[in-house]
């Protein structure tokens, strides 16, 4: 049986940034075409470089 995999958003990744020459958020990750075709094509897709932005996860452990 495999193990499910947390869906991931890219609102509250790390590499989700506000670039302010296209007023726009993107991501920060530099990605090759195929790898973000498929990302926002397939909303099922689970980025491989996602990191959670909570910044408070240092604090908890």
């Amino acid at each position: 049986m495999r193990k499910k995999q947390p869906q991931t958003s890219c609102d509250t990744c790390l590499y989700y940034s506000y670039d302010e020459d296209y007023e726009a958020y993107m991501c920060d990750m530099d990605m090759d075409e195929d790898e973000y075709a498929h990302l926002i094509s397939d909303d099922r897709y689970n980025c491989p470089y996602y990191r959670n932005d909570n910044e408070y996860a240092v604090v908890r452990k």
